[in-house]
C-alpha cells in the first residue's frame, strides 16, 4: 500500500528536498501551505504535479485537522517555521506563535485526527544556546538565548510529553546548521557562496562579514532530511542530533569558497562589527554517535563538496541572468 506524508514548510529548503526524497520512495506526498502565503515558490517548482497542495495554518487548528483528516497521512514532518534568529528577536512573539505553540496545535490535531500517524518534528541546535559540554549530545541541557530557541525548545519538550502521555510515535530531530543551493541568502554560507560568484563574474567588489573567527558545525541538507526520514522508519520512536560532528570557522569556509573561484579572500572580505550576533554561541557542535550507532546515518557530503557544490550552483544561476 502506498504510504501518505505530510510535510509542513514545504517550500522551504529541507521541505523541497525531503518531497523529492519521498517521492523517490513511492509516497504520496502533501504539502501544507497557507492559503495568504507569499512563500517563494521555486524551490518547488518542478515538483508541480507531484505533490498535492492543501491550505492550512499552524496557526489555526481547524484548518490542520481538516487537512489531516482530509489526507489521513502515515508520516507527518513539521519543518515550517521562523527560522532566522536574527528576525525572532525583533518579532519574538510571532515566532513564538509559529515554532512553539503552533507544534501543540499540529500535535493535539495529530491526536484526535490520526493517532497512529508518525511524527516528526524539526528541533534544533538553538535549543542548546550556550552548552556546558561540547559536543552536545541529546542529553545536553536546553539553555536557549534567543527567542527561536526557546520556541524550540518548547516544541521538542511537547513532543516528547504528547509521546509520553499519548503514547504518540514522535521524534525530534536536533538539526544543526544545514545548507544547500536552496537556502535563504540572508544565511551567512550562502551570503559567502553567493558573494564569491558575484565578485567572480564582477558582479560585485566586496563581502562584508561579522566574526570570522565563528565555528559552526554545517551539514549538507539532502543528508540531513535522509536521517529525518530514517528516524520515522524505526520501531521505536526516539530523539537524536543531526550533524556533522565537525566545525569550521566562517574563515575556512570563505577561504574555501574563494579559492573555489581562484581568488584570494583576504583582497575582497572586511569584518563588520554590526553583523556580528548576540551572545554568539560557544562551540556548538553535536556528537553524531547515537545517530551513527543506532540508525547507521553519517553525513555522504564532506565540508569542501558541499562548499564546492554551492559555489558551483551560484556561478551557474548567476551566469544564466539569476536563472
Amino acid at each position: 500500500m502506498t504510504k501518505k506524508a505530510l510535510i509542513t514548510g514545504l517550500t522551504g529548503q529541507d521541505g523541497s528536498y525531503l518531497a523529492e526524497l519521498l517521492l523517490t520512495k513511492g509516497y504520496q506526498v502533501f504539502g501544507l501551505v497557507r492559503r495568504s502565503s507569499t512563500s517563494n515558490l521555486e524551490r518547488i517548482h518542478h515538483l508541480s504535479g507531484s505533490v498535492q497542495i492543501l491550505s492550512g495554518d499552524l496557526l489555526d487548528q481547524s484548518s490542520l485537522m481538516d487537512v489531516i483528516s482530509e489526507c489521513q497521512p502515515d508520516e507527518i514532518y513539521n519543518l515550517a517555521s521562523q527560522s532566522y534568529v536574527p528576525l525572532s528577536w525583533t518579532q519574538p512573539a510571532l515566532t513564538a506563535e509559529y515554532t512553539a505553540l503552533g507544534v501543540s496545535r499540529l500535535l493535539e490535531s495529530i491526536r484526535r485526527c490520526k493517532a497512529d500517524a508518525r511524527f516528526y518534528q524539526a528541533s534544533s541546535s538553538e535549543v542548546f544556546g550556550q552548552p556546558d559540554e561540547s559536543p552536545q549530545t541529546e542529553r545536553t541541557a536546553f539553555r536557549p538565548r534567543n527567542p527561536y530557541g526557546v520556541a524550540k525548545a518548547y516544541a521538542h519538550w511537547m513532543t516528547i510529553n504528547y509521546r509520553q502521555q499519548y503514547n504518540l510515535y514522535g521524534c525530534c530531530g536536533i538539526t544543526y546548521t544545514h545548507e544547500s543551493p536552496r537556502r535563504g541568502a540572508e544565511f551567512v554560507f550562502r551570503k559567502i557562496t553567493q558573494t564569491a560568484a558575484q565578485i567572480k563574474l564582477g558582479l560585485a567588489s566586496e563581502l562584508k562579514l561579522g566574526n570570522l573567527d565563528a565555528r559552526r558545525d554545517w551539514c549538507y541538507a539532502q543528508d540531513a532530511v535522509y536521517a529525518m526520514w530514517l528516524m520515522l522508519q524505526q520501531d521505536e520512536p526516539d530523539d537524536y542530533i543531526i550533524a556533522s560532528g565537525e566545525t569550521y570557522s566562517v574563515k575556512q569556509l570563505v577561504e574555501c569558497a574563494f579559492n573555489c573561484v581562484g581568488l584570494n579572500w583576504q583582497d575582497y572580505v572586511s569584518v563588520d562589527p554590526t553583523f556580528y550576533r548576540p551572545d554568539e554561541p560557544v562551540q556548538l557542535v553535536g556528537s553524531v554517535d547515537k545517530i551513527k550507532t543506532k540508525l547507521g546515518w553519517q553525513p555522504q557530503h564532506t565540508f569542501e563538496k558541499m562548499v564546492e557544490l554551492m559555489v558551483d550552483y551560484d556561478l551557474k544561476k548567476l551566469s544564466n541572468g539569476g536563472v
